[in-house]
């Protein structure tokens, strides 16, 4: 009797446990929240890579203002894209705001050698963390996901950014 009592037991809490990771995993972040621009973006966490300090970026002329030129992270030359320009913010920044900004590498399954340069990282977001969403409109770049909306009423506009390393705009850095 004992030992059916113990295995009810045990049943009893590996069903607990099992629902607690249920409820964890759907808690698990989805999105690297950053700041450019002005603007909040949710990027997703499988779409992205390595995160570096601004550091030394070498122009390359004739290319688009956005396109900041080529930056040597862990060996790789890599595509600087300023996020907010590409997406029409004119912003200058001073020499004190780019050593606050970050670059964030797109994942290598992208096959994009690029980084964007990004204002501020926020941290980490899971759909939790948004009180309602709106599709993307009829006006939207094709690389705009759902737009979510915080507690405070702060809206973070999701990009694909699969979508958007193949966007004829982010591939076309001549002028």
């Amino acid at each position: 009797m004992a030992q059916r009592e113990a295995l009810k037991e045990l049943q009893t809490r590996l069903a607990a446990r099992l629902q607690e990771a249920k409820v964890r995993d759907m808690a698990v972040a989805s999105w690297l929240a950053v700041q450019s621009g002005g603007r909040h973006f949710l990027l997703p966490l499988a779409q992205s890579g390595e995160i570096f300090p601004w550091g030394g970026v070498q122009s390359v002329p004739y290319t688009q203002p956005w396109f900041l030129g080529v930056a040597n992270l862990r060996g790789t030359l890599t595509g600087v894209v300023d996020l907010a320009g590409l997406l029409g913010a004119v912003q200058p920044r001073s020499e004190q705001a780019l050593l606050e900004s970050s670059l964030l590498v797109l994942n290598a399954a992208l096959e994009v050698n690029a980084a964007l340069l990004v204002d501020r990282l926020v941290g980490l977001r899971s759909a939790q963390a948004f009180v309602a969403s709106e599709p993307p409109g009829d006006e939207a770049p094709a690389y705009f996901g759902t737009t979510y909306i915080d507690a405070q009423g702060m809206l973070w506009q999701e990009l694909n950014l699969q979508a958007l390393s193949q966007h004829p705009a982010f591939l076309s850095i001549s002028v």
